[in-house]
């Protein structure tokens, strides 16, 4: 690592948010000597929800420098089953089936655990690192008319101190506050979709036997799906995805419906029948949006800052540290002056921003279609259309992996499965439809309002 010089509160990059996104990019801009302040509203470690992540999360470890790490926290995931009440078998998908063999399996973590890790680790690797730092307000203009044009970052402490810093560049990883995104009323929710969870913790699930104990499950209801993720320390990870109408029935408390809504999948009630709720329920929106850009001069937005999408296939931290990965490149070369070979990695971070979510979205859209199911439950290698769809549960959407024209096959079988099943879709579709009318006008504003977690 070469030798940082810092000046106070004129660093060259400030980064907000210690999570995934902005740990990853803190590390690797401080790794090459920049003076980088990652700023974190909390204090790690702090609960987070989102425990599973993919085969690509590894190399991405690999390359920062923490696999090993993070493998002691987790428990191996070699891949997923799909359960259906309508179907008497389980889909296993497992990623060793995946075009490229190379990355066979993922982890799951307890987030509080391991977003305390990267967040020490760019603190190992030279970045200034701030706790209790909530970030009230970035001004790009501040520095106009002098010679570096820098921005002033406004913060203020848990003990209520204040303080100002004016960086050369400034990096969004705030998550779903989407900071930059609001104050530049760029954010974008998607009309198309809007979801919310309810989760918990359990003692004692009933995990897949033997070697796939580690596998996610998810567990299709009338109302939506569920996930099944196991850890490392004996607990599940249990959480119901439906729209926000289905939670607008809820009458008792979180830990009732919860339960209420567990008995409405037998084959997870089951799974769940000698175990113990810890704590109680938690509930959060899971409403879909992106930005209307990611980038600008002087910053740039990295994973949920700019994109969020349904956590269906646990690809929430894969693109928020590619995010990171790639930010960093172009955000070296502009510092570094290279004007040219900055704007061609922005514009490949523009590009990998965009696909990412939208090659995931696809898919959450449709996951409680009919013709979907169809698809998950009797799945088929023609074509290799199978192993490229496991490519992308895997995250493989950025290496060249010949996936593509499997997936045009893929999407060929799905729109004519929907015309063999016409009036069962259809059902499907204005079900679905109807209950998005009813989140959009229960906003006040015609669109879905962001939700905030609620304990109970």
């Amino acid at each position: 690592m070469a030798m940082q010089k810092f000046d106070g509160a004129v660093p060259d990059v400030v980064v907000i948010g210690g999570g995934p996104a902005g740990s990853t990019v803190a590390a690797l801009l401080a790794d090459k000597g920049y003076d980088v302040v990652l700023l974190e509203r909390a204090h790690h470690p702090r609960f987070h929800i989102g425990e599973s992540l993919l085969p690509m999360n590894m190399p991405l470890f690999d390359r920062l420098g923490v696999r090993k790490e993070v493998e002691a926290i987790g428990i191996t995931k070699h891949g997923g089953e799909f359960v259906s009440p309508w179907h008497d078998h389980t889909s296993l998908f497992l990623f060793r089936e995946a075009m490229d063999k190379s990355f066979p399996y993922a982890v799951h973590v307890r987030r509080s655990e391991f977003d305390e890790l990267l967040f020490r680790h760019a603190a190992a690797r030279g970045a200034r690192t701030f706790e209790g730092h909530k970030v009230l307000h970035v001004d790009m203009d501040a520095g106009k008319g002098t010679p570096d044009n820098r921005a002033l970052v406004k913060v203020r402490a848990d003990d209520g101190a204040e303080s100002e810093w004016r960086p050369r560049f400034v990096i969004d990883a705030s998550g779903r506050d989407t900071l930059l995104s609001n104050q530049f009323d760029a954010k974008l929710r998607n009309r198309k979709h809007a979801s919310a969870a309810i989760f918990g913790h359990f003692a004692n699930a009933r995990r897949t036997p033997g070697r796939y104990e580690g596998n996610v499950t998810l567990f299709w209801f009338d109302h939506g799906w569920f996930w099944f993720i196991p850890l490392r320390d004996g607990t599940t990870s249990v959480g119901a995805v439906a729209s926000p109408a289905y939670f607008k029935q809820r009458k008792g408390d979180l830990t009732s419906f919860l339960m209420e809504t567990i008995a409405l999948a037998p084959k997870l009630a089951d799974r769940l029948k000698d175990a113990t709720l810890l704590e109680g329920a938690t509930t959060t929106g899971n409403y879909a949006y992106d930005s209307k850009f990611c980038r600008g001069d002087r910053f740039a937005m990295i994973g949920d800052a700019f994109a969020f999408v349904d956590p269906m296939f646990s690809s929430g931290v894969y693109l928020a540290m590619n995010s990171a990965f790639e930010s960093a490149t172009a955000v070296d070369h502009w510092l570094k002056g290279e004007t040219k070979l900055a704007e061609q990695a922005f514009r490949r971070f523009e590009k990998v921003m965009r696909h990412g979510p939208k090659m995931f979205s696809w898919f959450i859209f449709r996951i409680t279609s009919p013709a979907i199911r169809k698809i998950f439950m009797y799945p088929r290698n023609m074509w290799r259309m199978q192993e490229a769809l496991i490519s992308i549960l895997a995250g493989d959407l950025f290496r060249g992996t010949p996936i593509w024209p499997r997936l045009m096959g893929f999407k060929a079988i799905y729109y004519a499965s929907c015309i063999t099943i016409m009036p069962q879709a259809f059902k499907t579709w204005a079900w679905r439809r109807k209950n998005l009318k009813e989140s959009l006008a229960a906003s006040g504003l015609g669109a879905p309002k962001d939700a905030v977690y609620e304990k109970g």
